[in-house]
């Protein structure tokens, strides 16, 4: 016991003299670090209190590693782009080894992030990313998005399958080569094996497993020893797999809050719908360009985006070598947690930060503009690289619905949820509307 107790002593002593020269953060202990404080959950209040106490740059510790946690607009944006290659790594936990063993692109390092990453980049544009080709695909899930709607003839339907089915099977043309149906139970399943992997993401168990490695190595279970497990076959089905998560879920999810925010503001709804009547032909295919002659609906698209923050923190990156962040020394293998959430709620940037208000991308002109504290896509270089995929798809298929439907509550519904079910991605809770023939 004398011994056990020593030695917790000296890892005690040890971990207080490693913290010197780290940004200010809370107490760690032996074994448990620091995470303690936030209740092993990244979440907005605890993340805020974090903040609050001990500045928009501080320090938690995971174990024995140091985890330096951005807060803020400035300190988010400065602390990803200057010196941007420097912290550009993605840490290596047990849990990120088990999925992907360093493969693919979504966290990877080094050699093969870049190749990988420069692959996947020239591969979507050559299967047409940000060109009429991936617009078509777009328009043409777009379509069958309305028709489900038509078909349910303005009865309660609970839209958020229809929407993943819509946005998914844009990028399963892209890495799949075709598209799936609504009852293909394949589909049905790997939808439902992604929400797992996302809901996990974020989750007490996860961190957990990430202080405790060991015994999780104990626990019942596929993830040990699987000789065809499709992580650990090539970058190719790695960077497939991580192409489809980032292609289609946080797309899907932002979709969902988008017709969520149109039966809370159904007067928002009716000026854009306005707005799409005026420049418009009721026929008119809707295309990725319209946006420029559609600036109160671009700006709401961005305000969705802004609102629903489904990303509270980016995935954490790595110092790949000894660096500097906001005037701190920072050693190589320092991981770096930016919270987005906090730069998009920024008081300081934001007339209403809490407020859903398309006027934030207006200016008193009514043009649209862009704004710096815009984060949704993260910065730096691990800027998501589907950003255009996914502003494309947003916007023709939100304008499509628009452009036919008038979404509302069904009878009986006085209340609408909008809290978050907290995970990886921030979704909202089920809920059902109509959408009604206009």
């Amino acid at each position: 016991m004398e011994f056990f107790v020593f030695c917790s002593l000296l890892q005690f002593l040890n971990l207080q003299w490693k913290s010197r020269g780290f940004p200010p953060g809370p107490t760690p202990f032996p074994i448990i670090g620091s995470i303690w404080w936030i209740n092993f959950r990244a979440d907005h209040g605890s993340l805020k209190k974090l903040a609050k106490t001990y500045g928009n740059i501080c320090t938690l510790w995971m174990g024995h590693r140091p985890v330096v946690v951005l807060y803020g607009f400035q300190a988010v944006k400065n602390g990803l782009t200057n010196n941007s290659e420097d912290v550009s790594g993605r840490l290596q936990t047990f849990i990120f080894n088990k999925m992907a063993d360093g493969k693919g692109i979504l966290v990877s390092n080094g050699l093969i992030w870049k190749q990988q990453r420069h692959f996947g980049i020239g591969t979507l544009r050559k299967l047409g990313m940000g060109n009429k080709g991936m617009e078509r695909g777009i328009q043409t899930e777009a379509r069958y998005l309305v028709e489900f709607f038509r078909d349910k003839k303005g009865e309660a339907v609970d839209p958020s399958f229809p929407i993943v089915h819509a946005v998914s099977n844009v990028i399963c043309a892209v890495v799949f080569g075709h598209r799936f149906s609504l009852e293909d139970k394949t589909f049905r399943q790997l939808i439902e094996a992604f929400n797992h992997i996302v809901a996990f993401g974020n989750s007490y168990f996860y961190y957990i497993c990430e202080v405790f490695p060991w015994f999780v190595e104990h626990l019942p279970g596929p993830t040990k020893n699987v000789p065809n497990s499709t992580f650990d076959e090539d970058n190719m089905v790695q960077s497939v797999f991580d192409l489809f998560l980032g292609g289609s879920e946080t797309t899907a999810t932002t979709l969902r809050w988008a017709l969520l925010y149109m039966l809370v503001y159904p007067d928002i709804q009716d000026k854009v719908q306005k707005e799409l009547d005026a420049v418009l032909s009721p026929s008119h295919l809707i295309c990725y360009e319209d946006r420029k002659k559609l600036p109160y609906t671009n700006a709401v698209i961005h305000e969705i985006l802004r609102f629903s923050s489904i990303v509270l923190i980016t995935l954490p990156r790595e110092a790949v070598k000894d660096t500097t962040v906001l005037g701190y020394h920072v050693p190589k293998g320092t991981l770096i947690m930016a919270n987005v959430d906090s730069a998009l709620f920024d008081p300081g940037y934001w007339e209403t930060p809490h407020q859903f208000n398309p006027g934030h991308f207006l200016d008193k002109g009514g043009n649209f503009v862009t704004r710096e504290a815009f984060l949704a896509f993260s910065a730096g270089h691990r800027v998501c690289l589907g950003e255009t995929i996914a502003k494309m798809e947003l916007f023709i298929m939100f304008c499509s619905l628009l452009q036919k439907f008038k979404f509302t509550v069904p009878e009986g519904v006085k209340e609408i949820n909008t809290d978050i079910i907290f995970g990886s991605t921030m979704k909202p809770h089920p809920y059902k509307l109509c959408a009604v023939l206009r």
